[in-house]
């Protein structure tokens, strides 16, 4: 048996509407981007919504399109407070944009932000919340969201790891000013390689559409309120309105993004009945810390925290699962402090980090995807009791 982290969910239909974007002879951002992007609008119950090549850039398109704005703008030196566990580029563009980090702890029963302590560290400095919904598990977005309305702070949730997660009826990635969504290959769905962002504001779209491709305005809507007019003229094609970047999506991948989109709900269906098993089989072990959630989860993976777990124990169960060829990996990008990349950050931590801490020394995941798993799921529950 081999239970790696991830597992293909395509089948005969992506391969036909790749066939069909490939004889059109269209390849570059055009219809089938357009028309997932207005799809996925209505899935996640936002007005607008804009491809990119990835996640990652989906990130860095959305914070930056907030030191455009007309009114409120963020600029250089603003504080943004962001969980101490996530992924690289949730903190990267926070890093180019010039932003000022305040570093929150996590709860060691969800394993995201600490949210009494997020409201404590919110200072008069504080202009934006960036919150992240780590491996398929919600934050709880209705408080969050109120924190930020009554003092005026932006809120951006990063869901690249947490797409059709729930807080009561309304989706994970729909609380925040922007928020950006992942499509890569271990995601719960997948374009080769994609990302998204969803706002209701249009000023803050059409910022979007420009940036995303070159700063220039070719992309804006007739009226727009970037600029006064749109003339038809030589020079309108290449007008360069705000510093932009190139990270278009191609037709590939909005073609293969409608069909799975399709697909999604039937896809967190079976990842609920795998976490189901997981938690059944571990939920009383109290050698280990696995997540719990009052919401909605769309169990991107099965993150897991050993108590008490010794170096020789650790490398031990570690041995044992790669004997078994039980793929597994850090919890996300495990604690900020942790990596070397923190010496180019302006950052502070509040309070402290244990939990963030303990987790990047003791924790890790094994994969979930939309298949069935429970074989593979109780194969690891065996290895890892034999072991502890």
């Amino acid at each position: 048996m081999k239970y790696p982290l991830t597992h293909t969910n395509w089948n005969n239909q992506e391969i036909l509407s790749m066939q069909k974007v490939i004889k059109s002879g269209m390849f570059t951002m055009g219809k089938n981007v357009r028309d997932f992007e207005n799809k996925f609008s209505k899935y996640i119950n936002k007005k607008y919504s804009v491809m990119v090549n990835s996640g990652s850039s989906a990130n860095l398109l959305a914070l930056s399109s907030l030191f455009y704005k007309k009114k409120n703008a963020l600029k250089r030196g603003d504080e943004v407070i962001v969980t101490a566990v996530s992924w690289s580029t949730t903190y990267s563009p926070l890093q180019h944009l010039g932003l000022k980090l305040k570093l929150i702890d996590i709860e060691l029963d969800t394993f995201n932000i600490d949210i009494n302590l997020l409201e404590k560290a919110i200072s008069k400095r504080t202009k934006l919340i960036v919150i992240v919904n780590l491996l398929g598990i919600p934050c709880d977005l209705k408080r969050i969201k109120s924190l930020c309305d009554k003092k005026n702070i932006y809120l951006f949730e990063d869901n690249c790891e947490s797409m059709g997660a729930k807080i009561g009826r309304k989706k994970a990635g729909s609380f925040g000013k922007l928020s950006s969504h992942s499509f890569f290959f271990s995601h719960h769905m997948c374009t080769m390689e994609g990302g998204m962002i969803s706002t209701d504001n249009y000023e803050l779209y059409c910022i979007l559409k420009s940036i995303r491709a070159h700063g220039w305005s070719r992309d804006l809507p007739k009226t727009n309120p970037l600029i006064k007019s749109k003339k038809n003229d030589f020079y309108e094609q290449y007008k360069f309105i705000l510093p932009g970047y190139n990270v278009r999506p191609g037709e590939l991948h909005g073609a293969i993004g409608k069909i799975q989109l399709k697909k999604i709900e039937k896809f967190i269906k079976i990842r609920r009945k795998n976490l189901n098993l997981f938690n059944k089989l571990l939920g009383k072990n109290k050698k280990v810390i696995i997540p719990k959630t009052k919401f909605y989860s769309s169990s991107f993976a099965f993150p897991i925290i050993i108590k008490n777990l010794k170096k020789s124990k650790k490398l031990e169960l570690f041995k044992n699962l790669k004997k078994a060829k039980i793929d597994f990996r850090l919890i996300t990008g495990g604690c900020f402090t942790k990596h070397e990349y923190k010496k180019y950050f302006n950052y502070q931590i509040y309070k402290n980090l244990k939990n963030s801490i303990f987790l990047h020394e003791n924790g890790f995941f094994v994969g979930n995807a939309s298949k069935n798993l429970q074989h593979e799921i109780k194969s690891f529950v065996k290895i890892l009791n034999e072991t502890l």
